[in-house]
């Protein structure tokens, strides 16, 4: 594993990943991608929404999106990681969006060994994978590659929350508030957050983004809400894996970026930061790209 550092070195005439980021504008969120096929996968957890592109027979790249999103929230990544020869799947979350049918039984609650074990049976349903978990899917993808590292050939942290225990503790500006704040209040917070649209996102993202609460399970926010209240550290099972590790963030994320470098450093990863918000997937896709295809060829 090589020891963590910033983005590498590169030729700035032969990389227009900024360029192209810069030139994204208004697209249709709700849009199918041309050539992906919507599916079900039947996992532990109940059915789960899934999007697929590329040839199955080419290398695989599992995304999966945080609570309050989906699979939509990678539309401008899937094609760029299919056209570089990859078979790229992602799934909504039990309990979110097209996918809120899938849940605990009747009177429990969403744990971590749920979105786990959804993991690890998609995982087992294909051939290994490069891993992206965005956000809350960071930690779950963490618990997985350390439990099932031979599920999993790279992963990325893409703005996962850095921190165990009460990762909201060093949120910026409000982090202190997290201990006084109930699951429930702190769910209600990002949500009032998410349709005031406190992150700025253009008039397609925020219907879109509004649109998916009516199907998002609220219940399930609440627990991923106290679930991120008590992550877990599993940074230094996944170190042992001697799996490739990126952690992704931005220079204007939830956390700062130093928590961020300690999160790589405890990994021995590199660390990536792009000048954008919470969601390089939806800002920054090529930026982004660019770097997990460098990751994937990194030898374990």
């Amino acid at each position: 594993m090589t020891a963590p550092h910033h983005e590498p070195v590169r030729d700035p005439s032969r990389d227009d990943a900024e360029a192209r980021d810069a030139a994204i504008g208004e697209i249709d969120w709700t849009a199918p991608v041309p050539g992906s096929r919507a599916s079900v996968f039947t996992a532990p957890s109940g059915p789960l929404a899934v999007v697929s592109l590329g040839d199955p027979a080419n290398p695989r790249v599992v995304l999966v999106p945080g609570a309050t999103g989906s699979k939509e929230d990678f539309v401008l990544m899937l094609p760029l990681l299919a056209e570089a020869g990859y078979y790229v799947q992602s799934y909504d979350l039990a309990g979110n969006y097209q996918s809120a049918p899938a849940g605990p039984p009747e009177g429990e609650r969403y744990e971590y060994p749920l979105f786990v074990d959804d993991l690890v049976a998609f995982l087992e349903s294909g051939a290994p994978a490069h891993l992206l978990g965005y956000s809350f899917a960071g930690i779950v993808a963490q618990l997985v590659t350390a439990a099932r590292p031979e599920l999993v050939r790279s992963l990325t942290l893409l703005t996962c929350p850095p921190d165990p225990g009460n990762s909201y503790r060093h949120v910026k500006r409000i982090g202190w508030l997290s201990t006084y704040l109930t699951p429930r209040q702190g769910a209600g917070l990002m949500i009032w957050g998410v349709r005031t649209n406190k992150n700025k996102v253009g008039p397609s993202r925020l219907a879109f983004v509004r649109s998916r609460f009516a199907h998002t399970r609220r219940e399930c926010v609440d627990d991923i809400v106290r679930l991120m209240k008590h992550a877990p550290d599993a940074a230094g099972a996944v170190r042992a894996t001697g799996i490739p590790t990126l952690v992704a963030t931005s220079a204007h994320d939830l956390w700062p970026v130093e928590r961020y470098a300690l999160l790589a450093e405890r990994l021995g990863a590199r660390l990536a930061v792009y000048e954008t918000g919470h969601s390089p997937c939806e800002t920054t896709p090529h930026q982004l790209v660019r770097d997990m295809l460098a990751l994937f060829d990194t030898p374990r």
